[in-house]
């Protein structure tokens, strides 16, 4: 059992996930590292690879299982997320069944894993620990056009952020958005600004934070954005 805790990480099989959950393994957390094929994290040293499809309510319910086996998760990062296929235009062009796959993942896959897991994160109490991993794009201070998909599903994703911590605060779970930026991943593309383990560290950030740290809010490199 790991003296630091049990850590679910979703969308682990590449990009920031994967860097979040080979840190945390390094630095001594039990992590249950979630994706839709764990073949893709076979031989990654620390990790314990889990099938999740956060769409897939069974899924769900399995890691949230495998999490009770280990002692009940102490910390979830809601990491997967999409920007959608052909969803990048003006948002009132685009395809609303595209649309709603977009949210299936970036707002109700984050929503049923927080819920499956919210027994367990109550009984860490004040090590409990909720980073979702939310996008600059989701602001409304900076709202533009365009991936509208996926601006507005990373707004949905903010209030869920609140309102769950509002919930949780009684019990000392923190729970916040971070933004990890414009990052060198599939999603990002070569040309972005930041590299992974850049990214990765506005998240890790979320998870390492003191008993007394802030709770709903959003957060990029450890400083609060606007919403």
């Amino acid at each position: 059992m790991s003296t630091r805790g049990v850590v679910v990480v979703s969308g682990a099989s590449r990009g920031i996930g994967r860097e979040v959950a080979t840190t945390l393994a390094a630095d001594g957390w039990t992590v249950l590292a979630g994706a839709r094929d764990p073949a893709t994290l076979e031989g990654v040293d620390g990790v314990e690879p889990v099938q999740l499809d956060v769409t897939d309510g069974a899924s769900v319910r399995a890691v949230a299982a495998r999490a009770s086996e280990f002692g009940g998760a102490t910390a979830l990062v809601n990491n997967a997320g999409i920007i959608g296929e052909n969803v990048r235009g003006p948002v009132l062009e685009q395809d609303l069944q595209e649309v709603r796959r977009v949210f299936e993942t970036n707002v109700l896959g984050a929503w049923a894993l927080l819920q499956a897991l919210t027994r367990q994160l109550r009984a860490a109490g004040p090590r409990g620990r909720v980073v979702n991993v939310s996008s600059g794009m989701g602001q409304l201070s900076d709202a533009q056009s365009g991936a509208g998909a996926y601006r507005v599903s990373k707004v949905a994703l903010n209030m869920l952020t609140v309102t769950a911590a509002n919930e949780l605060r009684a019990d000392g779970v923190l729970v916040n958005a971070t933004c990890p930026g414009w990052v060198q991943t599939d999603m990002g593309g070569p040309q972005a600004q930041r590299t992974v383990a850049e990214g990765a560290a506005s998240v890790l950030w979320g998870v390492r934070l003191p008993d007394d740290g802030p709770t709903g809010g959003f957060f990029r490199d450890g400083e609060p954005l606007p919403w």
